[in-house]
């Protein structure tokens, strides 16, 4: 019997993208399943945050469709983006937390937002997760009084707290060493067996290698190749080869 085919959580058709001269996208299109992680690569400037931008609206592509729930999302109103963006959460390469609000504010800000539970409910759901990224007992800190390496983990509890259905990682182990690094990919780890979908956009190819199902590899404005990690560590492509290798530069 033949596997059934995945579920498609989230589709890029033929995205097009320019800023001024620079063409960035030119036809990038792939598939997300359900409950697969798909590691994005590519070296500096070839456009991989603009891609996530453009999935929750940030960036408007200059042609192309993104579909989710069977419907184009580019062309949304900012109003009509709202219920988007409690589905598809977005980390931020630095947390991107309040500093003026606590850890707990920072984490209830989003329940308080889209959600009708209780304070009670809010409080219990913060500190489930607060436990779950090994940051318990610090809801009265502020961001300032946080490690670089609690941020993003605080960050990606905030992102995740109201259970979206697609996560978009930007970056999430940049500028951590290796200790913090490894803290954060457990964390990632933990929600993955909950069964989040997610985008994970990066530099640091061990720690793709080690979180997603699938790589693509952004280059020349396109996917150039899209395969499980498996595939891609067995690939004789030279190109593939060198970024796995690391030895594609920031202006590839």
């Amino acid at each position: 019997m033949s596997e059934p085919s995945p579920k498609i959580a989230l589709e890029i058709k033929n995205l097009h993208k320019s800023f001024g001269e620079k063409k960035v996208h030119t036809g990038v299109s792939f598939e997300l399943y359900e409950g697969e992680i798909l590691g994005l690569f590519g070296g500096s400037g070839t456009g991989k945050s603009v891609i996530l931008r453009s999935i929750i609206g940030l960036e408007k592509p200059d042609a192309g469709e993104i579909l989710f729930e069977s419907r184009n999302i580019v062309r949304l109103s900012e109003r009509k983006l709202i219920p988007v963006r409690t589905k598809i959460a977005y980390v931020f390469q630095n947390g991107a937390l309040f500093d003026s609000l606590t850890v707990e504010e920072n984490l209830s800000y989003p329940l308080r937002e889209h959600t009708k539970l209780s304070d009670e409910e809010i409080h219990e759901r913060v500190n489930q997760m607060l436990e779950l990224i090994d940051m318990k007992g610090s809801n009265d800190l502020l961001p300032a009084e946080l490690s670089g390496g609690m941020q993003k983990r605080a960050g990606l509890a905030r992102a995740t707290i109201i259970q979206p259905q697609i996560i978009l990682f930007d970056e999430p182990t940049a500028g951590l060493d290796p200790v913090n690094t490894k803290r954060l990919l457990d964390n990632i780890q933990k929600l993955k067996t909950k069964g989040i979908t997610g985008i994970f956009v990066t530099h640091d190819i061990p720690s793709a290698f080690e979180i997603a199902d699938r790589i693509a590899i952004l280059y020349n404005g396109t996917i150039y190749v899209i395969e499980t990690v498996e595939k891609m560590k067995l690939s004789k492509d030279p190109l593939v080869q060198s970024f796995i290798s690391g030895s594609v530069g920031p202006d590839h």
